[in-house]
């Protein structure tokens, strides 16, 4: 799968869970309310405790947005330059997941890129894209943090 359609497909996944998670904040916040009408302490307790899960939940979802979104742009910039990782070449297995020995040779390449320019985010970007290649979702997190942190 190109990277532009992953993205494509990511996007909507993002959208139908924001939408799905806006729904269950809501009726979270309804139940909320209905325990503060109770005027009972235990009930405002349960209420203002239930009321946080929502307001947390949506601290997460804008975060997560925002991280989608300014990833997005990296790979937009990146796909101008004509510079977006291409791992279509790459042995993959049944399942599609690239042969661990080429993810990991891939890794190291982009390793010694980002160690020859640690600098350069966009060496950061495909590092990231290298840790997701291996299954290293909170490393590929922090190292695309990193990217557009120097991105600007």
């Amino acid at each position: 799968m190109t990277t532009t359609r992953r993205m494509m497909s990511a996007r909507s996944v993002s959208v139908l869970v924001t939408v799905v998670l806006v729904v269950y904040f809501g009726l979270l916040a309804g139940r909320a309310v209905a325990l503060f009408r109770t005027g009972d302490p235990v009930g405002i307790g349960l209420g203002a405790a239930v009321l946080a899960l929502p307001l947390i939940g949506v601290w997460i979802v804008v975060a997560n947005l925002r991280f989608g979104m300014r990833t997005e742009r990296l790979a937009r910039r990146l796909a101008e330059e004509g510079e977006l990782p291409d791992t279509s070449h790459l042995p993959r297995l049944p399942s599609g997941r690239v042969e661990r020995a080429a993810a990991d040779a891939w890794f190291a390449e982009r390793r010694a890129e980002v160690e020859g320019a640690p600098e350069d985010w966009r060496g950061w970007f495909r590092l990231a894209e290298a840790y997701d290649l291996a299954g290293d979702r909170r490393r590929a997190r922090e190292t695309m943090r990193r990217a557009i942190d120097l991105a600007g």
